[in-house]
């Protein structure tokens, strides 16, 4: 139907959005390159660095014209070493992809329920203001796990890694890595995808009026 489409065009491009914007997410929490120190110990050589991410780090080394992985070390929530921003941000992100997931869900529902003309007494607009709260909901944890992360690259924070990574505490420098421009996108995409969702309002002018 015509009007239905109109109606809903907002929240057809939002869901696609959302969509993105899960994606980005996710893959964030994978990536290793959340924080990046540079080292100038005498154990590593000079062109070495190392990429912290979530639940990994691996350190590299640079040879002359190519660089390669000299080896990683996982490590989960259970780890005490762990720093509290990258802990909490774990438990963020992990909520981002939950919250992101049953968001697109209920935008799925709602947009069943408008093109099969669900009447206004039915409130189709429900599942779109749902998905709208935990879009937002999950925009707000993947923003707090980057911007504290940036808060944390920009203090220099300490990581008492455990003996066996053969780790310094602290880097020569260091500073923030791509996962954090795509953890900001898929936030910023999230914003705009909610904002979508909670615009929604039902087109009255499909309204069927009884014939006399």
């Amino acid at each position: 139907m015509p009007v239905h489409a109109h109606a809903t065009n907002r929240q057809v491009m939002g869901f696609a959005i959302a969509t993105i914007a899960w994606i980005l997410s996710s893959t964030s929490m994978g990536l290793v390159e959340w924080c990046v120190w540079n080292l100038e110990d005498p154990a590593f050589s000079h062109s070495s660095l190392i990429c912290v991410g979530m639940w990994r780090l691996c350190i590299y080394k640079h040879d002359s014209n190519f660089s390669r992985a000299k080896r990683c070390h996982q490590y989960t929530y259970l780890d005490t070493f762990l720093p509290p921003d990258i802990r909490t941000a774990q438990y963020l992100l992990l909520a981002t992809s939950v919250l992101g997931l049953v968001g697109k869900a209920f935008t799925i529902w709602g947009l069943q329920k408008v093109t099969m003309g669900a009447p206004p007494k039915d409130l189709p607009s429900r599942p779109f203001v749902t998905a709208g709260i935990l879009t937002l909901a999950a925009c707000g944890c993947v923003s707090v796990a980057a911007f504290w992360n940036c808060y944390s690259v920009a203090d220099k924070a300490e990581i008492y890694f455990p003996l066996s990574f053969h780790m310094p505490f602290q880097p020569s420098t260091q500073e923030m890595g791509s996962a954090v421009l795509v953890a900001v996108l898929g936030a910023f995409l999230m914003l705009l995808s909610g904002t979508f969702f909670l615009s929604y309002s039902y087109p009255l002018d499909t309204q069927v009026h009884p014939e006399i």
